[in-house]
């Protein structure tokens, strides 16, 4: 058994095969555990491309609201960027998880 074995190994196409597979995997900058990584970091990207195309969705809505209505722009920067009217002062109140408390 361990002489067929043997045989076998000493081909010269197994023995080269074998190299080659060896060397693909653990050497090569492909790598197993980079391809590993690799694919970790796509889903790790997936998951965050969702989360930025839902986002998109909500500012595209505010931008929609805001532009028809001069009020409605007034009030946004009035607590988004904080602008105001000379001598004037510009509360903007939240609740505990720091949402407004006026939509």
């Amino acid at each position: 058994m361990f002489t067929k074995i043997l045989r076998i190994a000493r081909n010269f196409y197994v023995a080269t095969g074998l190299g080659l597979f060896i060397w693909m995997a653990f050497f090569d900058t492909n790598d197993i555990i980079s391809q590993f990584r690799n694919s970790m970091k796509l889903r790790d990207l997936e998951a965050d491309r969702v989360y930025y195309d839902e986002k998109i969705a909500e500012v595209e809505t505010q931008r929609k609201s805001l532009l028809g209505n001069a009020r409605l722009q007034e009030k946004y920067a009035r607590e988004n960027y904080f602008m105001k009217k000379p001598n004037e002062d510009v509360y903007v109140l939240v609740n505990e998880q720091n949402e407004l408390l006026e939509k």
